[in-house]
């Protein structure tokens, strides 16, 4: 048997169901309201409102087709560290809104450590990564340091959040 934690947001609760809600979309955003309340044992009307609340206090953000990166001709996974030489926040800022426009960019985290961003890059193949850095990455300001390492063998990708 499943165990059902609640969980607390800033103003809201979720509820067994709302979690139970969440869960099956997360698994397959496709199943339609109906298929929900059925697998619930519930009426559409009130599976189909809480739905709609849940999106509409943010918990659900978007609803996204996740597509093969081999069948889309991007088959080569790189992840780039970069570090910056000053760290201002007008240079951190300056660089963040570079990476939103670089549509290569998939990922891109600030952290905490050694590295300042961390970047998630799918490409057709390493001469179109070592591209990319070339005729992209590199000339934006302020880059100390790039480091690049590329996956060999996809273990496991979800997008599920256990809750």
């Amino acid at each position: 048997m499943l165990t059902v934690k609640i969980i607390e947001g800033f103003m809201d609760k979720l509820d067994s169901t709302d979690i139970t809600i969440l869960r099956i979309l997360q698994k397959d955003s496709k199943r339609t309201a109906k298929e929900i309340a059925a697998n619930l044992n519930l009426t559409v009307s009130p599976v189909y409102e809480r739905i709609r609340r849940l999106e509409k206090q943010g918990y659900i953000r978007k609803y996204v087709a996740l597509l093969d990166k081999n069948r889309v001709g991007l088959p080569v996974t790189a992840f780039c560290q970069v570090a910056m030489r000053f760290h201002e926040s007008s240079f951190i800022e300056k660089f963040e809104e570079q990476i939103r426009n670089i549509e290569e960019v998939q990922e891109c985290f600030h952290m905490a450590g050694k590295v300042d961003f961390f970047l998630k890059i799918n490409t057709e193949s390493l001469e179109a990564y070592h591209d990319f850095v070339k005729y992209k990455l590199s000339k934006l300001e302020n880059i100390g340091e790039l480091n690049s390492t590329f996956v060999l063998k996809e273990i496991k990708h979800t997008s599920e959040f256990d809750i």
